[in-house]
């Protein structure tokens, strides 16, 4: 009988090992948080401090998932963490909750108070307490006290509308909750009466305006992933499929490539009306001969995500408007691209495309006038060519149009066409990032040429491997 216990007490310790495992990031060292925390220092001054919470625990089954904010000044995906960074004496502290074996149960280990010397070792946090030692006096009396009162990001969220939502709730004559920000702020101020609480937001975005090595290698890999999700997007199409099905065999990839989430949800756009539509959701039409497609989407991978767009036949071959006006939307987003480098304004780049387009406008043949007007409209006014930041939130946060552009800024360029009595709306876009000499487009490995899209159309993928029940 003993012979059979000793394995059994060996695979118990080696099951109650295997569940206790703490998982905490890989994709940033500590080095890399000190360096942001030094910059803080620098803003805040050396009589203030800077207060940051992180998320809450989720109130369900949803995929765990830290605020942007918190996680890119700490790593850390423990709910109700906070760090402290006090530029009196440039030290950060890291408080995190106690251990919560129930939580453990669904979640699996996170760091916590329990895990003082590893917590300091992965974060590189100058101390770590438990938040319970969060009462009293723990602040000693700072003069300016720094936090975040705009929105924290969660999983697909972006500031603008996080603040739309905060505002409604506001207003809401049967709610009128203050944000939790707002809160946090409110508590401060009733706590620290001798202290002035100003607003950490426009500090943190502009670190946030130029991205790390990691961070870059984070957005080209989900810039990679979307590309590739759109790809096999194209290979599925058929008519009498619907939309739906092409978000599965794009969200499949993200998937399989190892995101876990999305960056935001799919836009999978089929037929000039929901195409018309800018951020169209449904996803629930039939694909039609004849129609075209918009597929925007991609994944959330490792906190970080991307913006790809890109439209192609649901019949697989472009009919001659379609050729004319997407090549053309085509023409200017490489005209925009080849000309990005750092040390220029944005102003300064869709100026300089905007004389190589005369040449394409020489040649250009458009079959209307008012198509010839929509193209030039676009190309005088910028037509959205550049759009957003883009890094832990698909709209990022951290503007890079206030100056010269910088090396390690991340944004889509996203060139769009109206023609708005026929409701037609074109565009293609895409995510680069200022490098010492030019750009890199994360996805230059799509197909660009509209004869090399139709090439890809109907081709073999996933959908045509396990063919869906219509």
């Amino acid at each position: 009988m003993l012979t059979f216990r000793i394995p059994l007490l060996l695979l118990a310790a080696l099951t109650l090992r295997a569940q206790s495992a703490l998982h905490f990031q890989t994709d940033f060292p500590p080095e890399e948080f000190a360096a942001r925390w030094s910059k803080i220092y620098d803003r805040i001054g050396p009589q203030a401090i800077a207060l940051v919470q992180g998320h809450g625990l989720e109130g369900g089954f949803a995929y765990p998932r830290q605020s942007n904010e918190f996680y890119y000044l700490t790593g850390v995906e423990t709910p109700h963490s906070f760090l402290l960074l006090d530029g009196r004496t440039r030290k950060a502290t890291l408080f995190l909750p106690p251990r919560n074996r129930r939580l453990e149960q669904s979640e699996g280990r996170v760091l916590s108070a329990d895990d003082p010397e590893l917590a300091q070792n992965l974060t590189g946090a100058d101390a770590i307490q438990s938040t319970s030692a969060m009462q009293g006096d723990w602040l000693s009396n700072p003069t300016t006290i720094y936090t975040l009162l705009s929105p924290a990001e969660g999983t697909a969220q972006q500031r603008i509308e996080l603040l739309s939502a905060n505002a409604a709730i506001s207003f809401d004559p049967w709610d009128g909750r203050l944000s939790r920000e707002q809160h946090f702020a409110s508590l401060l101020r009733l706590r620290q009466p001798r202290a002035k609480v100003e607003d950490l937001t426009a500090i943190l975005d502009e670190l946030r305006s130029v991205k790390s090595p990691r961070e870059i290698a984070l957005i080209k890999r989900a810039s990679q992933l979307a590309g590739y999700g759109i790809l096999e997007a194209m290979k599925a199409t058929r008519p009498g499929l619907f939309e739906y099905h092409l978000d599965a065999a794009a969200r499949y990839v993200f998937l399989a490539g190892g995101a876990r989430l999305e960056g935001y949800r799919s836009i999978t756009a089929s037929g000039t009306p929901n195409i018309w539509n800018g951020h169209y959701f449904r996803n629930s039409s039939q694909l039609k001969s004849g129609d075209l497609i918009l597929m925007d989407f991609a994944p959330d991978y490792r906190y970080y995500t991307s913006d790809v767009t890109r439209m192609w036949p649901v019949s697989g071959k472009f009919s001659p408007v379609q050729k004319e006006l997407l090549g053309f939307v085509l023409e200017y987003r490489d005209a925009i691209i080849a000309r990005i480098r750092p040390g220029v304004t944005v102003e300064q780049i869709r100026e300089e495309a905007a004389v190589a387009m005369e040449s394409v406008f020489a040649r250009w043949k458009f079959s209307q006038p008012k198509y010839e007007k929509a193209a030039r409209t676009m190309v005088e006014t910028g037509g959205g060519v550049f759009s957003h930041p883009v890094g832990l939130a698909v709209h990022d946060d951290g503007p890079y149009h206030r100056g010269p552009l910088r090396p390690g800024q991340v944004f889509s360029i996203d060139p769009q066409l109206r023609v708005n009595d026929e409701t037609l709306y074109i565009r293609s876009e895409d995510v680069v990032v200022v490098t010492a000499k030019g750009c890199e487009n994360f996805t230059d490995f799509l197909p660009s040429k509209l004869e090399e899209i139709e090439r890809v159309i109907g081709g073999s993928g996933i959908l045509q491997q396990f063919p869906p029940r219509l």
